[in-house]
């Protein structure tokens, strides 16, 4: 699983970095440095916790939300989010390095930064209360999967999607890009695509989540939605 985990990283934080640099033209970027460096920190620290504490939640997160035995309505979604998240970084690079639509200030930056920090500490409080948060949606009977409903999932019923949002607020201001934070738009309608199939499954297979649901009313935003 080690190896598996080192290569799987390394091609992550590889992908990553083309998808910055490449549409930003050049390598003298230092916001972009800096956020895959908060980034590589924050990802590699999660990592080796999950290795520590719960290797087989690492081993579910690792697997493919593409993979043959995922739903055709999932992979079609999944597939729209990473196109979606290619797409959205080069444009945030070429908005704030090659092109420079938008110019923010450096405090914005370091705002940036915090939250995706906190979003990264937020994440971290999800997969310790639910050691079934995998990255495919399915009920592991194999791990007699049960309803989670403490820690965050006591307040919404899909934290670790709620996180995503401070996440990519926190990306594009970190890099600079105040346009990027119109790819927050198509990224709601994607995730509530995912979370009406995934809820779905889980109704169905997943014995107690629809008294869970009746309990715990909001699905992001308390008070909201």
């Amino acid at each position: 699983m080690i190896a598996k985990v080192l290569i799987q990283s390394l091609l992550g934080l590889l992908v990553l970095g083309l998808l910055l640099f490449a549409p930003a033209g050049t390598l003298s970027w230092p916001e972009g440095w800096a956020y895959l460096l908060l980034f590589m920190v924050c990802s590699l620290a999660m990592t080796l916790w999950m290795l520590k504490a719960d290797p087989a939640l690492l081993a579910a997160r690792m697997q493919s939300p593409l993979k043959a035995e995922q739903k055709p309505r999932d992979r079609i979604i999944v597939s729209l989010l990473l196109i979606f998240f290619c797409a959205w970084m080069a444009f945030i690079a070429l908005d704030a390095e090659r092109f420079e639509w938008s110019d923010g200030p450096v405090w914005l930056e370091v705002v940036g930064a915090v939250l995706v920090a906190w979003s990264f500490w937020g994440f971290y409080t999800v997969l310790r209360a639910n050691s079934f948060a995998a990255t495919t949606i399915g009920v592991q009977k194999e791990r007699g999967q049960s309803v989670i409903s403490s820690g965050p999932y006591a307040v919404i019923r899909h934290p670790m999607y709620a996180y995503l949002f401070p996440f990519a607020i926190g990306t594009t201001l970190m890099l600079g890009s105040l346009w990027g934070l119109l790819g927050l738009i198509p990224m709601a309608i994607i995730l509530a695509a995912r979370i009406f199939g995934e809820e779905a499954v889980l109704a169905d297979e997943l014995p107690g989540y629809r008294n869970y649901v009746s309990r715990v009313r909001y699905r992001l935003l308390p008070g909201v939605w």
